[in-house]
């Protein structure tokens, strides 16, 4: 581990450079899925089973950050590390699993009606917004735990935490909303 730390820090200039590239590309990635209007796979049954998936991935991405919040209060760094490590690791799968079903299903419309309606979209829109901007101080706080850079961490981490808990709270929502609609 000490190997890996002293060579982020020894590069940290082009370390730095790919995080804010990643944290521009994904989005980017993310949103031409979104829209494209012909799907990459159409018609691939088994791709409907991941947006269940995902919002098991990010409930347990969700008690995996409290976690951490409650382990760093406690003052134990190892525990903490871990659940953000394991927060961050689902969240990577979260990301691959989502590509994969948005390259390849058709978006499902929200059928409720009344005052549930802009509950909806007021959550799915600030989810959407927060989860596009989200990445960069995510990766920013786990790059800076990851080389000890403690007081760094910290700063980037009163931005991170309460988005990245906002992104996957909201996402277990919005899927518990959207649910009845799915097609398949």
């Amino acid at each position: 581990m000490e190997k890996i730390n002293s060579g982020l820090l020894a590069n940290e200039k082009k370390v730095k450079s790919g995080l804010i590239a990643i944290s521009i590309l994904i989005p980017v990635v993310v949103a031409v899925l979104l829209f494209m209007p012909t799907k990459i796979g159409s018609g691939v049954e088994w791709v409907y089973f991941l947006p269940h998936l995902n919002a098991v991935i990010n409930s347990a991405a969700s008690v995996a950050l409290v976690a951490g919040v409650i382990f760093i209060k406690n003052k134990n760094i190892a525990m903490h590390r871990a659940a953000m490590t394991t927060s961050f690791g689902l969240g990577a799968i979260f990301l691959v699993s989502y590509v994969i079903y948005h390259g390849a299903a058709e978006s499902t419309s929200f059928g409720g009606e009344g005052w549930i309606r802009p509950v909806y979209y007021f959550l799915l829109i600030t989810h959407i917004i927060l989860a596009a901007v989200a990445l960069f101080p995510i990766l920013f706080a786990y790059y800076y735990g990851l080389t000890d850079q403690r007081e760094k961490h910290r700063k980037v981490v009163k931005f991170a935490f309460p988005i990245w808990l906002y992104v996957t709270v909201t996402g277990v929502v919005v899927y518990l909303m959207i649910s009845p609609y799915y097609i398949h």
